[in-house]
């Protein structure tokens, strides 16, 4: 059952009427990181794709966004939404479980997307996670994550080997750019959980006022565009 949810987006993209998957829309996690411009390249010619970060100042610096809106250059990607989300994280810290942070503040993020998906009429979201690679992309992670959301989320990088991610991202120009610390972590635990169930994380995530702080985030957010 953990896997049909997993891998249900992955399958039903493939099995589309291709037609019809190029006049969707998909929004797009981008991270600083090497993985997700990957993912995005790996779709772009298949569907129009607006692309989202979530940001971290003023924790961070300038070079943050100022990163993502480089590798959205190098994609091709002309509209990115840059979202402010230090107040979201900090309430995730102080009032859920700390070691399902990584799980937690990634629905949060593709809450997020969901809402920028209505705008934009999209139909899907997209991300650059992979099974295993770290603590909210074990299996059980995953299938908590996809359980809390709504729209049909495609993972094209899910079984991809990361030396094979890494070639792509060098073949297409965006290693460079990509690699590099992490600041994902930033507020994370030590000792994140690789385990989760669904009905516990969404119980969690009911002690925070999570859709009045993504709104919050998205009405102070700003986003490029590049023709």
């Amino acid at each position: 059952m953990i896997v049909i949810n997993v891998f249900v987006g992955l399958v039903n993209l493939l099995n589309m009427d291709t037609s019809l998957l190029y006049m969707q829309r998909g929004i797009a996690l981008l991270s600083g990181g090497i993985d997700s411009p990957v993912a995005i390249h790996l779709m772009k010619e298949r569907m129009d794709i607006v692309a989202a970060h979530f940001h971290q100042q003023p924790l961070t610096d300038e070079k943050e966004v100022e990163k993502v809106k480089e590798l959205a250059k190098i994609l091709g990607i002309t509209k990115v939404y840059l979202v402010p989300f230090v107040s979201v994280l900090k309430a995730l810290t102080e009032k859920c479980n700390h070691k399902n942070y990584f799980i937690s503040s990634k629905i949060a993020m593709f809450k997020a997307a969901e809402l920028i998906a209505e705008k934009e009429k999209a139909t899907f979201l997209i991300t650059g996670e992979n099974l295993a690679q770290v603590s909210s992309q074990t299996l059980s992670n995953l299938t908590t994550i996809t359980k809390n959301l709504s729209l049909e989320i495609i993972r094209p990088l899910l079984t991809y080997d990361k030396q094979d991610i890494i070639t792509i991202a060098k073949k297409i120009g965006t290693y460079e750019t990509s690699a590099g610390p992490e600041i994902c972590s930033l507020l994370g635990p030590k000792h994140p959980a690789t385990k989760s169930n669904p009905d516990d994380i969404k119980k969690e995530l009911e002690n925070i006022d999570l859709n009045k702080l993504l709104k919050e985030s998205l009405d102070n957010s700003e986003y490029v565009t590049e023709e």
